[in-house]
C-alpha cells in the first residue's frame, strides 16, 4: 500500500535516484536489477528548465523509473525535452502545466521539483498532501516555518520527502570548510 512504503522498501522500488540524481553510486543502481518487472516508480518531473533537464535525464535513464509526466508553466519548453526523452528512453511522457493535476494522478509514485526557488515548499508539502514521495532541489524553503511544513506533511501523509544538497559531498567543499574550520580564513562572523 503506497501510504504504509518504508523508506528501505522506496529504496529499493528505484528511489535511489531521490537520494541525489547526479550523484547515484554503484550500490544503489545494483536495487535497479534486482526489481521485477512489475517494480517500476512513476514519476513527473516539475519544472524542466535548468535543473530540471537533469532531472529529466537522470530520472529518466533509471531502469525501473518511468517519467509520465514533464510539468511546466512555459509549454514551449515541451518539444525539446520530449524529444529528449524519446530519444534516450523511447518515449514520450504526458505534458502537463499544472502540477495540481499530476499530484490527482494515483498513478504517479514521486515527484522531483525544479521549479523556480518560492514554489519548492509549496510543491512540495502539494505533493506529500497527494501522497507523493518528493525529491526537491535546494533551497528547499525561504524560512523556518517552510520547512517545518514540509515536515509536517511528509509526516502526516507518510512520505519521504528529500532536499538536493549533494554539494556537501563535493571533495572541493569539503576542503573549504576545512580551511574555513582551520582558521586559514581568518574570523569568520
Amino acid at each position: 500500500m503506497k501510504n504504509k512504503i518504508t523508506r528501505r522498501s522506496f529504496v529499493k522500488k528505484g528511489s535511489a535516484g531521490l537520494v541525489g540524481a547526479s550523484i547515484l553510486s554503484n550500490s544503489a543502481l545494483s536495487y535497479g536489477r534486482i526489481l521485477g518487472s512489475n517494480d517500476s516508480l512513476q514519476m513527473a518531473i516539475i519544472g524542466i528548465r535548468g535543473r530540471g533537464g537533469s532531472h529529466i535525464e537522470n530520472f529518466g535513464k533509471m531502469k525501473n523509473v518511468r517519467l509520465k509526466y514533464l510539468v511546466d508553466i512555459d509549454e514551449n519548453q515541451f518539444k525539446d525535452r520530449l524529444d529528449e526523452v524519446e530519444k534516450f528512453a523511447g518515449y514520450r511522457p504526458q505534458t502537463e502545466w499544472d502540477m495540481r493535476r499530476v499530484f490527482d494522478d494515483k498513478e504517479i509514485d514521486a515527484v522531483s521539483v525544479a521549479t523556480p526557488n518560492h514554489w519548492h515548499a509549496l510543491a512540495t508539502i502539494w505533493g506529500a498532501q497527494a501522497g507523493k514521495h518528493v525529491y526537491v532541489e535546494k533551497p528547499s524553503s525561504h524560512n523556518v516555518f517552510e520547512g517545518r511544513k514540509m515536515i509536517e506533511a511528509s509526516r502526516k501523509h507518510n512520505v519521504i520527502v528529500q532536499v538536493g544538497f549533494q554539494n556537501r559531498s563535493i571533495v572541493n567543499t569539503q576542503r573549504a570548510i576545512k580551511f574555513i574550520r582551520d582558521g586559514k580564513l581568518g574570523e569568520v562572523y
